[in-house]
């Protein structure tokens, strides 16, 4: 009698999507073992509930469906369902309206649902009833799991179709299959034990085909655009570990995809669409889609209700409401404001972990009454978020940019065809995306990969650079360069993933997760992520621990939570980024490319999905008390973001050609596009100079509050707030650029760089900057600054020849006048003046000028009234290099100071050469500027000022009028 318990679970997940079902047809045809239907509806509104995406089903049917059911060999080979030609069309839900009743009506589609329920499970449970001494409770619980673990599904022609204003993005894939595997990942019919807990399933994915189309305002689609991507095959594995037994939550949930080859195809059309799609993912990740209106509030337990609705056995276990501690008030404010950020993609994709790996809840109906019991003191054990692991890899991945142009056929009533030429090509190896997650306390991102470039493909706009005929050089076409190559760096993508033979998992150990905001940044460090990747690397963690260190739970416990643990709550977000070496080439090809790119990107009339909302001042706030006060002070949340680049070379080529009248002012809004006139023949110049920056590390890091508003509404409000509280009322931005240097090189024809002239030596600076959060808050508060920016600047060296600034001059002007480069000056002779031959000295070496700063800062600050600005200057110095007696070098300065004048009467002086004494003497130059904000203001105060000081001891600023003719006179 195993069809009166295994037929009804079958018939309820079917009957469950699929309309107009006659479950008496249904269970003869299971009965006799196989079943086929053909042309079925599917249940829209369940898919969309159960979901809970941020799209609403157009429509969706599935073509024939077949269930195979080997009811002999039940308890060794799988069921089969099978899915032919499957087609689901989806749109965003229309925003405010599907929210508010969504929300308004949960409880009325929870009654339905259990109305539902109800009038299904004594069906199931008549159906479940018959005895049989030959099956046991405890065996038909043991095969009805090992049936469910072991089920095939077979999709083959799965469509899917995403529209969207004039966008149709289709998604096909030809064949989709899901299986059970052993520890070895082959196919097998395998199930839990006690002794391995563990089980594992693949699915395959053959031919997905990607395309992305423009509809005109009929629905139809005129020119139908390449693919972007087209037959791309690849394999996903999943890993789910459980406690024990009679657990229906795995403990641990992994699920990583790998694709060997990735090949990408955008056109010009397509760019603009795909950024769309691009800002629609950002939107539902920060939840700006379906915001609500001003005035309106979110329900926070509807929400909360619903996230229980979809864990098993949470759904009507409590209903007791959220309470936040009295406290700390701000707390209620950073739960409450931005929940939508909380109900984002992050969220959707939480509350849908339980629906991939649950059973039915129904299915306890047929396991007796001994499981029941067991399960029902199960589910009221304190629920456990699971861990869940997700991991993209990619082995090699090509993004190619297309231009597309009308071209019609012979025929004159011959339709139109698009024709499309490859321009710019991006490859990139071994890229890695990985998610970890636990319930709402932790959430982690790391994306890296080890190699990439970018290069020149073809001719554009009318200029045949990289033609077949050109005969150029592969190293010329590569513009970009970041990282290492795969074959030299190894494997290290897949590093602790399904598909690492390494990893714990594929040993039969189980993995340990570091959880821990501590741990994992002393684990997850720069170091350790360029060494697994090379070229990028992206780490972001968001944590919500207690100030005793344990995380809160996840936020259905939260109605059960002690309201004093609530108030300890802190949250953490940081984001850090690490580039590796990379060398960037700017010349003609290169520039003129991305123009294209950036023109093609803003070519659409797409609306926002969210628009700033303006700053508005509630007059009748409520002023915080002391012990709110002192809450605040005790933590604050914040998102810092880290940005380093290491080993930086930008090398700026002279323009062998300038289209950039055509594209500047479409990208600056001043015009539209329109076509290009067809340039002249290209020549390439040889050899080609350029200016070549090198910069040892870059660093950036910003850091703002996570709830601007309600903290400044709250600090705004206190009559005194301390330096604490302000200080995280600004956004801080600190930039630091370390070993800065730039020179001159060219290259020649044989596409080798020749020695680099040396401009700008080695210096670094730093800058530190914060804008405040809120103004229109701060407007009682005129000493409140409103931004401030530090300026930095040890020490800075220019050099430069006659023949160098012509050269520079040269370059400026192929970039900054329209046309070629057939008027500039850019002989033998010049090149010959500056790049010297290695190993050969000059006969004539020429005079250099050569102008030093060193100790410079320099502050800004404003208020709502006035502008101050203030620095100082340690030393400044301005001399000339000119060749002297027996090869040696003869100093004339110009200007210079703080310098010792003591002897300048005498004649001795004139012939010394002196260094300043900047690092002994004082600030050469001390100025302090303020200037107010109004007129008004200006005259009912004395507020504007301007004073600057010129230090007057023995170092002075000294200059020779008589020195510096002649010095220049040398220069020119």
């Amino acid at each position: 009698m195993l069809e009166s318990y295994v037929t009804p679970i079958l018939m309820s997940y079917v009957n469950r999507y699929i309309k107009n079902l006659k479950p008496s047809d249904l269970q003869l045809s299971l009965w006799g073992g196989d079943v086929v239907l053909s042309k079925l509806e599917l249940k829209l509104d369940v898919l969309e509930q159960e979901l809970k995406l941020p799209f609403t089903f157009l429509s969706g049917h599935i073509h024939e469906l077949r269930i195979h059911v080997p009811w002999t060999k039940l308890g060794s080979e799988p069921v089969v369902i099978t899915i032919n030609t499957m087609e689901c069309i989806l749109k965003l839900k229309d925003g405010l309206q599907d929210d508010h009743e969504s929300c308004g009506s949960s409880s009325t589609n929870r009654s339905a649902t259990e109305n539902t329920k109800s009038s299904v499970k004594p069906r199931r449970i008549q159906q479940a009833t018959p005895t049989d001494p030959d099956l046991p409770p405890g065996y038909v619980q043991s095969l009805i799991r090992r049936v469910v673990n072991n089920v095939n599904i077979v999709i083959n022609n799965l469509i899917l179709k995403y529209v969207e204003d004039d966008i149709v993005l289709s998604v096909n894939i030809t064949s989709a299959e899901c299986y059970t595997v052993d520890e070895f990942w082959d196919r097998a019919f395998m199930d839990i034990s006690a002794t391995d807990l563990v089980l594992r399933k693949v699915i395959n994915f053959s031919d997905c085909t990607v395309c992305l189309d423009k509809r005109n305002a009929s629905g139809k689609i005129e020119f139908y655009q390449d693919p972007l991507l087209y037959k791309c095959s690849f394999r996903t594995r999943l890993h789910f570990t459980y406690d024990n037994l009679n657990s229906k939550m795995p403990s641990v949930i992994k699920i990583h995809t790998l694709v060997e080859s990735l090949k990408l195809s955008i056109t010009d059309q397509q760019l603009p669409m795909f950024i769309r799609i691009m800002q629609l993912g950002v939107a539902l990740y920060y939840g700006e889609i379906g915001s609500f209106k001003d005035g309106e509030t979110e329900d926070l337990s509807c929400h909360t209700k619903d996230l229980l609705g979809s864990i098993p056995g949470g759904e009507g276990e409590t209903d007791i409401d959220i309470q936040y501690p009295t406290p700390y008030k701000a707390q209620e404010f950073y739960a409450q404001q931005d929940d939508e950020q909380s109900q984002g993609w992050v969220s959707w994709a939480w509350s849908f972990v339980p629906a991939i790996v649950n059973y039915d809840d129904g299915e306890d109906d047929y396991l007796g009454n001994d499981t029941i019991s067991a399960l029902h003191q199960q589910k009221s054990q304190a629920l456990k978020d699971p861990i869940v692991s997700i991991g993209f890899y990619c082995t090699k991945a090509t993004v190619t940019f297309k231009l597309t142009e009308m071209q019609a056929e012979s025929s004159y009533y011959s339709p139109q065809k698009v024709k499309s030429k490859e321009v710019i090509c991006w490859e990139q190896e071994g890229t890695t995306v990985e998610a970890l997650m636990m319930g709402d306390p932790f959430f982690d991102c790391q994306i890296g990969f080890v190699g990439c470039r970018a290069m020149c493909l073809k001719g554009i706009m009318g200029v045949k650079d990289f033609e077949e005929n050109m005969n150029r050089y592969d190293a010329e076409a590569c513009f970009f360069v970041c990282g290492e190559n795969l074959s030299t760096k190894g494997l290290t993508y897949l590093t602790n993933s399904l598909f690492d033979y390494r990893s714990p998992e594929n040993n039969g150990i189980r993995a340990e997760f570091i959880l821990n905001a501590a741990h994992h940044k002393e684990t997850y460090t720069e170091i350790a992520g360029m060494q697994r990747f090379g070229a990028f690397y992206m780490d972001y963690l968001y944590t919500m621990e207690s100030s005793s260190g344990k995380a809160p739970g996840n936020q259905q416990d939260l109605p059960s939570a002690k309201s004093e643990d609530l108030g300890n709550i802190q949250e953490k977000s940081t984001k850090s980024l690490v580039v590796g070496p990379l060398d960037l080439r700017l010349d003609s090809s290169a520039v003129h490319r991305i123009l294209k790119m950036i023109v093609c990107a803003l070519e659409h009339e797409y609306e926002p999905y969210s628009r700033i909302k303006p700053d508005v001042v509630d007059e009748n706030r409520t002023i915080p008390n002391t012990e709110e006060v002192a809450s605040l002070e005790e933590y604050i949340p914040t998102r810092l973001t880290c940005v380093t680049v290491l080993k930086c070379t930008v090398t700026i080529f002279m323009a062998e050609f300038n289209l950039l009248g055509h594209l500047l002012p479409v990208i600056m809004g001043e015009k539209n596009s329109s076509s290009f006139m067809n340039a002249t023949n290209f020549l390439p110049l040889r050899p080609l100079p350029s200016i070549q920056i090198l910069v040892d590390k870059i660093n950036l890091e910003h850091s703002m509050p996570m709830y601007a508003e309600q903290l400044v509404h709250t600090v705004s409000s206190l009559s005194q707030p301390s330096d604490n509280l302000l200080h995280n009322c600004y956004a801080h931005c600190y930039l630091k650029i370390f070993g800065f240097q730039a020179g001159l090189t060219s290259l020649d024809s044989k596409g080798t760089y020749c020695l680099p002239v040396p401009l700008i030596p080695s210096f670094s600076i730093a800058v530190y900057g914060k804008l405040l959060k809120l103004p229109m808050c701060w407007t009682k508060r005129s000493q409140v600054p409103l931004n401030e920016c530090i300026f930095e600047l040890p020490n800075l060296t220019i050099q430069a020849t006659r023949a160098q600034t012509l050269l520079l001059q040269s370059i400026y002007q192929s970039w900054s006048h329209t046309g070629g480069i057939g008027s500039l000056v850019v002989n033998e002779t010049l090149m010959t003046d500056i790049f010297q031959t290695s190993g050969v000295k000059s006969k004539n070496p020429l005079p250099t000028l050569e102008g030093s700063i060193q100790n410079v800062e320099l502050k800004y600050c404003s208020t709502s009234l006035v502008k101050c600005a203030s620095g100082t200057v340690g030393s400044i110095k301005i001399c000339a290099k000119a060749p002297g007696e027996n090869g040696k070098e003869k100093l004339i300065p110009l200007i210079q100071g703080p310098s010792d004048t003591k002897d300048l009467h005498s004649s001795k002086w004139l012939n010394e050469s002196r260094k300043p004494e900047s690092l002994l003497a004082p600030d050469l130059i001390a100025f302090t500027m303020q200037i107010p904000q109004s007129v008004d203001y200006c005259h009912n105060s004395a507020s504007s000022k301007i004073c600057i000081r010129l230090r007057r001891s023995r170092y002075q600023l000294l200059w020779t009028p008589f020195s510096s003719i002649i010095a220049f006179g040398l220069f020119l």
